[in-house]
């Protein structure tokens, strides 16, 4: 299956054979120290910055009813983010990882971002949809 936006991923992680947990960054874009007239002028308009994680969560897909619903839970604690980081991991037949048992995946995401590396992770924009970050 092709994966074009968020409600996609949360289709194919819900037909897993093994019960799956979602690790979610958000991401919001800074200007970097002293940024040139173009830098500014392009962050402006949306485009460029550095990638810095806002705020993070894990939660089954089940937990999760489509993107317009993550969204507007997110908007209530009123970050602004620009791009949503995505990564999961498996569990049993039976049952999903355990949030003690993602806590340490969750962290090495925000760390990768913080260090601007994002293999591993999906990445979609604020309206949802299929992003490639590099």
């Amino acid at each position: 299956m092709t994966i074009s936006n968020f409600d996609d991923l949360l289709a194919t992680a819900r037909q897993q054979p093994t019960g799956q947990r979602l690790l979610l960054v958000f991401a919001t874009a800074e200007l970097p120290e002293n940024p040139t007239p173009e830098q500014r002028a392009g962050f402006e308009q949306g485009a460029g910055g550095a990638l810095v994680p806002a705020m993070c969560v894990e939660k089954t897909p089940d937990e999760i009813v489509d993107f317009v619903s993550l969204k507007r839970e997110a908007t209530q604690f009123e970050m602004p983010w620009r791009v949503i980081f995505v990564s999961s991991l498996s569990g049993t037949v039976d049952q999903a990882p355990s949030s003690e048992e993602a806590e340490p995946a969750l962290q090495h995401m925000v760390d990768s971002i913080k260090m601007g590396t994002f293999a591993n992770m999906a990445a979609f924009n604020v309206e949802g949809n299929a992003i490639v970050v590099e």
